[in-house]
């Protein structure tokens, strides 16, 4: 078929691979940062998304993207971008997970009826980052700026829009559209209701399209395919399926899996995201992995997670009965917003930095593997558990996580997967349109290259220390995971 290229614009930068269409293998690669001023806590809160389209014209020089047949985009999500009814932005983008935003998603949560209501309505509850409440943000701090609102569009759908030339129609993927807050999984069709109860009117919302068409062709005859959002891209490149589950590992934790429908959670505690091939990613966060790390390093003086990890290593599984529940920055699952953490189990022996460096590994990983119990929960199968971020290398991580997970642990190979996942979207779509490839069944390229790590052995070990690990947190916070 050829090659095809996949295009991540991330919150900092663009990364572009040329893949071939057919084994996905990565042909060449570009990469450029975003133009941006820092804001007050790093990322500014407002990008203009003309920052977006320069760094992806810089990471694309060169003749990277010469003999490409092909373009699939992936975004970061929740960056919303209003368009007035000229199609010119009425101001920057509003991006990321702005705290200004907090009281505009209880305001939200409030006006529908509650948590519940949110949840039937779209799988999802209102956080400060998503779409929906920053329109409601919008709609309260700057009246004016709302009132000019007459279309919106994501990150990835403006990026696609301004590649075929700012056609008169607009489009979205159904991965994009369930992260915004007013699309549902479940019933795959817009609430406009909730837009006007956010943005306190109706506006044009792009057409959601399937997984597999084309949004268009660019001027020069580029196939650009619908695009998606970063975790979905992400999980696209994975090559995750049925059985897959992804831990993310960042400051703040998350766990998604493939599943064949939406699940409506009551308690909010699962986001109901679709993904990019017609399937469903239900989510389930954490407010605390990596910084759970971190501030056990500070307090014992380490230089680093490295040192942190070969530390733990000198302790055993169970940290001599020490036990750290991670919620230091409250917690989301289980939903104790303003709590703290705690430390239980100390005993003169098990008062030693080795055991308090272990503790904090178990706990972070022990508080992943509630989420994960979240979706068993409700049916999700975890055979696999695919391991993400800088954290999953460290030999304390990955000695601990696959008996405590109960399930076989892989750690790929750092690689851009939502780029790879973009340019899988978008040799299917290729593929489709020449009548190569089956509308409904994605291309088959190989999976990463990664470290797989059985339970083995460790397993009754590992549920040992899970189960110490649960009996503290129903003693210290009996109902929450019952409501």
């Amino acid at each position: 078929m050829g090659i095809v290229a996949g295009l991540d614009s991330a919150p900092d930068f663009t990364r572009i691979v040329v893949c071939d269409s057919d084994t996905g293998a990565v042909l060449r690669q570009g990469y450029a940062p975003h133009p941006l001023e820092a804001g007050e806590n790093g990322r500014p809160a407002d990008v203009d998304p003309q920052a977006w389209l320069l760094s992806l014209g810089e990471a694309a020089g060169g003749g990277l993207l010469e003999g490409v047949q092909a373009i699939g985009v992936s975004a970061q999500q929740n960056a919303i971008v209003p368009l007035d009814a000229q199609g010119n932005t009425v101001r920057p983008a509003l991006v990321g997970g702005d705290k200004r935003t907090q009281v505009s998603a209880a305001d939200l949560v409030d006006g529908l009826g509650g948590r519940e209501v949110w949840a039937q309505a779209v799988g999802c509850v209102p956080q400060a980052a998503q779409p929906v409440t920053k329109l409601r943000w919008l709609a309260r701090n700057e009246p004016d700026n709302a009132r000019r609102t007459a279309a919106l569009l994501q990150a990835h759908d403006w990026l696609v829009w301004q590649l075929l030339g700012r056609p008169a129609r607009r489009t979205t993927d159904r991965g994009g559209a369930s992260g915004t807050g007013y699309w549902s999984a479940a019933t795959g069709a817009y609430r406009p209701d909730l837009v006007e109860l956010a943005l306190g009117h109706q506006v044009m919302l792009p057409d959601v399209i399937g997984p597999s068409e084309a949004a268009g062709t660019t001027p020069e005859g580029l196939l650009i395919s619908a695009g998606t959002g970063e975790t979905m891209a992400a999980a696209f490149g994975l090559g995750l399926g049925f059985g897959d589950a992804v831990v993310s590992l960042g400051a703040s934790g998350s766990v998604m899996a493939v599943h064949p429908e939406a699940l409506v959670d009551q308690s909010g505690m699962i986001t109901s995201l679709a993904d990019a091939t017609g399937m469903h990613l239900p989510v389930v966060t954490t407010l605390n992995a990596v910084r759970t790390l971190r501030g056990t390093a500070e307090l014992l003086g380490l230089a680093d997670l490295e040192a942190l990890s070969e530390l733990a290593m000198k302790s055993t599984p169970g940290s001599h009965g020490l036990v750290f529940l991670p919620y230091l920055e409250g917690e989301r699952t289980p939903n104790l917003p303003h709590t703290a953490g705690t430390l239980a189990g100390l005993r003169r022996e098990s008062m030693r930095p080795e055991h308090l460096a272990r503790a904090s590994f178990e706990g972070m990983l022990c508080g992943l593997a509630d989420a994960l119990d979240v979706l068993r929960g409700r049916g999700v199968e975890v055979r696999r558990v695919f391991l993400l971020g800088a954290a999953a290398e460290l030999p304390a991580v990955q000695a601990a996580a696959p008996g405590l997970f109960g399930a076989q642990v892989v750690v790929p190979q750092l690689a851009d997967y939502a780029a790879i996942g973009a340019a899988r979207q978008a040799a299917w779509a290729l593929g489709a349109s020449q009548g190569t490839l089956d509308p409904r069944t994605p291309p088959a390229w190989q999976g990463p290259a990664a470290q797989v790590l059985e339970p083995g052995d460790q397993l009754a070990v590992g549920q040992a220390v899970r189960q110490q690990y649960i009996s503290v947190r129903e003693q210290t916070h009996p109902t929450a995971f019952r409501g």
